[in-house]
């Protein structure tokens, strides 16, 4: 099946033709662009990729102590036992 020029006259979008999300598309046309970027600059593009997450609770307007996560994993993991 492929993606011919007249349906998207109906105001669609490739992405949306192709059966993914906004959020998908943007992931995978962002992985590509990174890993055909040349040294040093895929390295630099590489390095910003990387996400750390952080927790606490918030008790009368004021913080608590943060906790620092690894992964989603283990956020979901302390999300429950909270």
């Amino acid at each position: 099946r492929g993606i011919y020029i007249g349906s998207m006259s109906q105001g669609s979008t490739f992405w949306r033709l192709a059966g993914m999300s906004y959020l998908q598309y943007l992931t995978k046309a962002s992985a590509t662009v990174r890993m055909g970027l040349k040294e040093p600059m895929r390295s630099a593009a590489l390095s910003r990729e990387v996400i750390t997450y952080n927790r606490s609770n918030w008790e009368g307007g004021q913080q608590g102590p943060v906790e620092h996560i690894s992964s989603l994993a283990e956020a979901a993991t302390r999300q429950g036992s909270s």
